[in-house]
Formats: C-alpha cells, sequence, structure tokens
C-alpha cells in the first residue's frame, strides 16, 4: 500500500476550497472535502489511476478528476505519493505546474 503525503501547497488549495464553498453553501462543504479526501484515498490502493501530466516529463506526475477539480500528485516512488494540488478545473493547470518546475 502506497502513503499519501498532502504537501503545504494542497493543503493550502484544500483549505481555499473548503472556505469558499462554505462562504456559498456550507450544506455541501462537507461532502466535497470529504469527497476529494476519498478519491485520494484510492491512491493506496491503486497510484497509476490518474492520467500522466506531460508537461513534467523528467517525475511522475499524474492527476485525478473529482468533480469540478483536478487532484495533482506526484508518485515519488512504489511506496510514497504527493498530493501536489487540488485545482479548480477552470484554473489553468499548466501555470501551476509551471510553478512546480521551477
Amino acid at each position: 500500500m502506497v502513503r499519501i503525503n498532502w504537501t503545504h501547497e494542497a493543503k493550502y488549495w484544500l483549505k481555499y476550497i473548503h472556505d469558499y464553498i462554505a462562504e456559498c453553501d456550507p450544506f455541501a462543504v462537507q461532502n466535497v472535502i470529504k469527497g476529494i479526501y476519498a478519491k485520494v484515498g484510492l491512491l493506496e490502493s491503486f497510484p497509476e489511476s490518474g492520467y500522466t501530466y506531460a508537461k513534467i516529463s523528467n517525475q511522475n506526475i499524474r492527476i485525478i478528476l473529482y468533480g469540478h477539480y483536478k487532484i495533482a500528485y506526484l508518485i515519488k516512488d512504489q511506496s510514497s505519493i504527493d498530493i501536489l494540488a487540488v485545482i479548480h478545473d477552470k484554473m489553468d493547470i499548466n501555470k501551476f505546474m509551471g510553478k512546480l518546475s521551477n
């Protein structure tokens, strides 16, 4: 089984999503956050289930989808994954991923 590590950046984005949804719909926020965690939890058993992000070829960065969100993660080795970000699908993921490669 793979160990999941949430980076500071990913925690920041998740809190931002939580706070934004809580303002608009406080009843829906827990379902969205729980859903994101459940989707990420699937990576423990299926680490390569996301599609490959081809922009950074020297790293095994993948993306899984949950609702309107893209969850970017790095497979570090056979036992460890870093969650890099949770980004709304309307955001340009290429801009964010470019910051990671610098």
